[in-house]
């Protein structure tokens, strides 16, 4: 409960300072500087506020839901796809590259439209799990994956972003609670397809 507290609080404090202090950047072709989002896509849910650090370089923060759907074999007692959704938390330094060009060709640069490269490290605690399986639990794990992707305004407030990349996976397995081995490495497909609102 302590934890799901911090998070909440760390929400409203960059919210705030979003609301009272960051101003929208109004040189054209540069990052903007205090950017909060909400964001969904397929596979969960996420808020993230975005620093500005350069006229191209942001450091994002992200709070949020990973989702998992599954089934099969190893849950026969129905005949369902199952789904779970745990937390995850992350930090990605973004370089937006492009945001000059764009700006010079009269496009749209607002809300850090442009492309970017990034190295995302993320966090999925076993905190908690919401399923429709009884008593299912995460494992620990951290990911760090650089990636490719581009992000776009639609309007005045909502945005998508796609990427993709392909990064190292580390598990932190307590190996006498599971019947069967489970690798504590792996190579991490990031797929990232999401629509949100910035405010």
């Amino acid at each position: 409960m302590k934890t799901k507290l911090f998070i909440l609080g760390v929400f409203s404090l960059l919210y705030t300072q979003n609301a009272l202090y960051a101003q929208t950047n109004n040189n054209e072709g540069q990052v903007e500087d205090g950017l909060f989002s909400v964001q969904t896509g397929f596979l969960g849910v996420w808020g993230q506020y975005e620093f500005g650090l350069s006229n191209t370089l942001a450091l994002r923060t992200e709070v949020g839901l990973d989702m998992a759907a599954f089934g099969g074999s190893i849950y026969q007692e129905n005949n369902r796809v199952n789904y779970a959704l745990a937390p995850v938390i992350s930090a990605e330094p973004r370089w937006y590259y492009n945001l000059k060009k764009r700006a010079v060709k009269k496009r749209k640069t607002s809300k850090n439209s442009g492309n970017f490269l990034a190295i995302q490290t993320a966090y999925n605690p076993n905190w908690f799990v919401v399923s429709n399986v009884d008593n299912l639990e995460v494992i620990d794990q951290i990911r760090i994956v650089p990636k490719w992707g581009i992000r776009r305004s639609i309007g005045k407030h909502f945005n998508y972003e796609l990427g993709l990349g392909v990064g190292y996976v580390r598990a932190f397995i307590d190996e006498d609670k599971y019947l069967y081995k489970v690798d504590k490495d792996d190579v991490f497909l990031d797929l990232h397809i999401r629509i949100g609102y910035s405010f």
